[in-house]
């Protein structure tokens, strides 16, 4: 069977976690969009992984994982990930295979995206500054971009990079007054990559065909989350790439009627990192409860998450065009010790009450949440086993949190671990 785990919010929903423990029962882990911006926390025992560009099925040793065409790698990124495996005695040797077609991320479009933010000021888009962006201009603008096949022809290489670099240089000289960098220097570092990464570079599309033919069990992660989907998330306010379920097919070459189940993750609240409308953020003593009990800090930037209750509405939409089949909803011990807690179930638009989400941000911006309050509890949840096990007023959050949505809450998360979830 193939699944797909793809994030209903605005990323952070803790999908890493739920691929880990779903990974148990595939063959192949995926990742098919984003870049090194993507930050998937996994905690095995007492170890943290803090992955961005390995699949978080990487940390099961039988697991083969791949890396697709429509991911951007940061060659720097990914090998620092490989050598804390090494480190932790997880060899990816024969089990990492990354798209020959997946293009490279170098250090001119991390200074491009640090120099854009920097000049658009109070109206920056609040990037991770991880050259994502660039890059993804760069694929897209075609005559200024480097795939990881290109890593194979140095000569060819260097002559491509010669070029790039000077272009590049005639830009940030004429928008930003900087100093030239040198193609020698990126050169070099790419030569580097070429040695430590060409023998897990593959095409991955023949590799997952020939799997699927051969009746394996794939598993797709997403990145980042539905809102912040190039097409259909909160323009601009979103990543350079598909984030959301509709990105599997052109990420990864496997046409969507290949994949049984999707299962949407969620948290029982709402996060946000960046600029952007956040119709239910609670800018308060709330919002910082919730902050500071949920560790609601970036694993990528380390930058604090706007928070605000949970948006059925935005959530809704996510479910509808992503056609998922059920939701895991993480954090809910997060809401321990909240009188009460609010779930958006409405918007309010020009004096009219809506329940589908508008992804245009301008309208996005004047909407009106409408909520529903539901008593809260008091119990720490960190150590139940069981759905019935909850407090009557958790199970009933849990509820409405279906019934305003349309989809079941098949698992639940009441901590970090591994073990701190619950199956229904």
């Amino acid at each position: 069977m193939n699944s797909c785990i793809v994030g209903l919010q605005w990323g952070d929903e803790g999908k890493g976690k739920i691929v880990d423990i779903l990974a148990d029962n595939c063959d192949i882990v995926v990742r098919y969009s984003g870049g090194a911006n993507a930050g998937h926390t996994v905690i095995v025992g007492n170890d943290r992984f803090a992955l961005h560009l390995l699949p978080s099925g990487a940390v099961r040793q039988n697991i083969v994982c791949v890396i697709t065409n429509a991911v951007v790698v940061d060659p720097e990124t990914l090998l620092k990930e490989i050598e804390t495996f090494q480190q932790k005695n997880i060899t990816l040797t024969d089990r990492l295979l990354i798209s020959e077609n997946a293009h490279i991320v170098l250090d001119y479009h991390k200074i491009e995206d640090q120099l854009r933010e920097e000049s658009l000021g109070k109206n920056k888009l609040g990037t991770t500054v991880r050259g994502i962006g660039p890059c993804y201009a760069d694929k897209v603008g075609r005559n200024h971009a480097l795939r990881m096949g290109d890593l194979r022809n140095l000569q060819n290489l260097r002559e491509k990079l010669q070029t790039i670099v000077e272009y590049k240089n005639k830009i940030f000289e004429a928008l930003y007054n900087t100093e030239p960098i040198s193609a020698d220097t990126i050169f070099k570092k790419c030569k580097s990559y070429a040695d430590k990464l060409l023998s897990f570079t593959t095409d991955t599309t023949e590799f997952l065909h020939k799997s699927i033919a051969d009746g394996k069990s794939i598993l797709f992660e997403g990145a980042q989350g539905t809102l912040l989907d190039i097409d259909h998330g909160t323009f601009p306010f979103v990543t350079s790439s598909n984030s959301s379920a509709l990105g599997i097919s052109a990420g990864s070459g496997v046409p969507v009627r290949m994949i049984d189940k999707f299962i949407g993750v969620a948290k029982a609240y709402t996060t946000r990192v960046g600029a952007g409308p956040f119709p239910t953020e609670q800018d308060n003593e709330i919002g910082q409860y919730i902050r500071d009990k949920g560790g609601e800090y970036g694993t990528t930037t380390g930058r604090p998450r706007r928070c605000g209750w949970f948006d059925a509405v935005a959530v809704s939409y996510s479910v509808t065009i992503g056609a998922i089949d059920s939701i895991a909803l993480m954090h809910l011990d997060t809401l321990s010790g909240l009188k009460d807690v609010n779930i958006c179930k409405a918007y309010k638009i020009n004096g009219k009450e809506t329940s589908f989400f508008p992804a245009n941000t301008n309208k996005l911006a004047r909407v009106s949440p409408v909520y529903e309050t539901i008593p809260g509890w008091q119990q720490d949840l960190t150590d139940v086993k069981d759905f019935h096990d909850l407090p009557n007023n958790a199970q009933n959050y849990i509820c409405r949190i279906e019934e305003t949505t349309g989809k079941p809450v098949t698992i639940i998360g009441v901590g970090p671990k591994r073990t701190q979830t619950i199956f229904r």
